[in-house]
């Protein structure tokens, strides 16, 4: 039986159906998961999608992080369950304190759509373990709010622990702090992440296909692990 990949729908989410159609593209079962239920329907793995949750109001994913769904992730992402946050997605996590820092304003004040080059740092995560360190590749970013910050202590932290996933190449879009677009937990169970790896998991409606490797990855330590 392919692996179950629960993708969460917040009032606001946009990028719900896409991040299912990758975890299919990759060869997983995409299950449906809703903000507001705390059943996680025995799904191997979680994806908290782009968009806007909840309106972004106060800050983005501080709302997020009180639905009855995140209760469930939190302490099933303590346990070990692999989760993925892509852009509105890390900020959830972060608010949700399951990866450190915050994401604030675009440096630009500007919101920023385009092709993203990254390279991959870090590959001993079970989001990244299907890339080789130093890989480049090249999938798409959009965010208002994906500048991440945290203090000195927390980045040199990150850093010294290689929990540094992926970092900006050529331009930092958004002001991220030492150019970090992708963290992990000390686990690497948990992976936050700016850019959009499942806009880029098949060539004809993507720039590349370079973002699929993130969810065959999940996908292989999952089946691995069994």
């Amino acid at each position: 039986m392919n692996p179950r990949v629960g993708v969460v729908t917040f009032p606001g989410s946009l990028d719900d159906r896409d991040a299912a159609r990758a975890v299919r593209i990759a060869g997983g079962e995409p299950v449906a998961l809703w903000h507001g239920d705390d059943d996680l329907r025995s799904v191997d793995a979680v994806v908290l999608p782009g968009g806007f949750s909840y309106g972004d109001y106060l800050r983005c994913g501080a709302i997020a992080r009180f639905a009855p769904v995140m209760h469930s992730i939190v302490e099933g992402a303590k346990s070990g369950l692999p989760v993925l946050g892509i852009c509105n997605g890390f900020q959830i996590l972060c608010e949700s304190h399951l990866l450190p820092g915050a994401l604030t304003r675009n440096d630009s004040l500007h919101f920023i759509c385009r092709d993203q080059r990254l390279r991959i740092e870090d590959t001993t995560s079970m989001w990244t373990s299907d890339y080789e360190p130093g890989d480049e590749i090249v999938i798409p970013l959009k965010n208002g709010e994906g500048g991440f910050v945290a203090d000195e202590k927390t980045l040199d932290m990150l850093e010294g622990e290689g929990r540094v996933i992926a970092r900006y190449l050529e331009l930092n879009p958004n002001g991220s702090r030492r150019d970090i677009a992708g963290i992990r937990n000390e686990r690497g169970n948990v992976v936050g992440l700016m850019p959009h790896p499942e806009h880029a998991v098949e060539a004809l409606v993507g720039p590349t296909t370079d973002g699929l490797a993130f969810f065959t990855s999940v996908l292989n330590s999952l089946v691995g692990a069994a």
